[in-house]
């Protein structure tokens, strides 16, 4: 059973084919109205549109409308009045999803470390212009909270800083402790972060020459009961198998990548409702990785390509059985920003239903981390596609146009 049986079949359009354009007003921009904030938001009618977005308008699974205004930045789904002489709205037209949801990546890293304000800008660029609106940080060492008051730049919900075990990260990115410490950082990460904690749950062991837990599961229990009752979740990176049963009994909430799945943990995961992150495009990496460090580890080199031989098989079998499966990049360390409809494409190839996996870079991703999508009175953060994505997830990797918070801005 798909773990978006509650959002698998919604309704699809006519199956007339609206061409993407846009018809702007010389006059736009001299109606504004008050600012509001809040799901009971409604249009006043006395305000009028900045936009006017016709098409087949994807609201939900199973809510498909056929036009939306935008009054103050905000989504109304009744046509709000003109008053005589207002400018007409911008009129843009296609098929429109919520703006996507890159639920790992990081905002502030490159593969050296952190990264200056202007490269922390051109990676939230970068995403924006892909119509990635909504990014959930997986880890970051850079403060990047400045984001946060950037009316053209995407939502960033963080999750801290990593925290590794001692020497088994990658150099510059987490804060290196021992499991006598792993408590007191993450209740420090929590209450940094905006509801979430990264640890990471497993890397190479120099003396095994492969990958290995890294936490004693006593230190995962604490880490994560803590980290609950700071009001944040847990999520970690996980690439192998042999710390996945421990971090899920503990009670984590999300595993990141999550390759080394297998048929003993997967009825667990789906059990306990732990959502995975798979990260394709990233996972693509491995073969790369193993040919780089077979030299030195070669066990480490094998167990990388059997992870990525059986990667399809690995994210069909979780989404089959239950298991809460979203969209991720791992953008920022080695990867670029902006891949966000490339890895909706991968869990396509997969096997996911192309309804889920729009999903789980829409409305279900949106939903897990409590952010809203297209509802009446929402943000209007969405993006305008050339065709429907529905027939073909392809479209998402270039959106036409990018509207975040009411604005066009690509």
């Amino acid at each position: 059973m798909s773990a978006f049986s509650w959002i698998s079949f919604f309704a699809f359009g006519p199956a007339g084919v609206h061409s993407s354009a846009i018809r702007r007003s010389p006059a736009a921009g001299r109606c504004s109205g008050r600012r509001r904030a809040g799901p009971s938001y409604s249009a006043d009618m006395s305000e009028c549109a900045s936009l006017h977005i016709k098409g087949r308008v994807l609201a939900g699974p199973e809510d498909v409308r056929d036009e939306l205004w935008v009054v103050d930045g905000r989504i109304t789904y009744e046509r709000p009045h003109r008053p005589s002489g207002a400018a007409e709205p911008t009129v843009l037209t296609g098929w429109v999803l919520p703006g996507l949801v890159d639920a790992h990546c990081h905002v502030g890293l490159d593969a050296h470390g952190p990264v200056d304000d202007s490269t922390s800008e051109k990676q939230a660029l970068t995403d924006r212009e892909a119509g990635a609106l909504l990014l959930r940080d997986a880890g970051s060492p850079s403060d990047t909270r400045w984001i946060d008051h950037r009316d053209d730049l995407p939502r960033i919900i963080r999750a801290g800083r990593h925290i590794a075990r001692t020497r088994r990260y990658i150099r510059n990115y987490a804060h290196e402790i021992e499991p006598g410490d792993l408590t007191a950082y993450v209740r420090r990460e929590a209450r940094r972060g905006d509801g979430w904690v990264k640890i990471v749950g497993d890397w190479i062991d120099r003396e095994e020459g492969d990958l290995s837990a890294c936490w004693p599961r006593w230190a995962v229990e604490e880490a994560i009961a803590a980290a609950h009752e700071e009001g944040a979740r847990v999520t970690a990176h996980c690439f192998a198998e042999d710390s996945l049963q421990d971090l899920v009994e503990a009670g984590i909430d999300c595993i990141e990548h999550a390759t080394g799945l297998t048929e003993e943990t997967i009825p667990l995961f789906a059990e306990r409702g732990v959502a995975i992150v798979p990260t394709l495009v990233n996972i693509a990496t491995f073969p790369g990785l193993a040919a780089g460090g077979e030299a030195k580890f070669p066990r480490w080199a094998a167990h990388m390509r059997e992870l990525h031989a059986r990667r399809y098989d690995t994210v069909r079998a979780a989404w089959e059985a239950g298991i809460p499966v979203f969209t991720g990049t791992d953008a920022g360390g080695s990867l670029a920003h902006g891949l966000v409809g490339q890895e909706v494409g991968e869990l396509v190839k997969a096997g996911i239903p192309v309804r889920d996996a729009l999903s789980a870079a829409t409305w279900g991703a949106r939903a897990w981390l409590g952010r809203p999508a297209l509802a009446e009175g929402d943000p209007a953060d969405l993006v305008v596609l050339e065709a429907d994505p529905r027939v073909d997830v392809r479209v998402l990797e270039a959106p036409s146009r990018v509207v975040l918070r009411g604005r066009i801005v690509h």
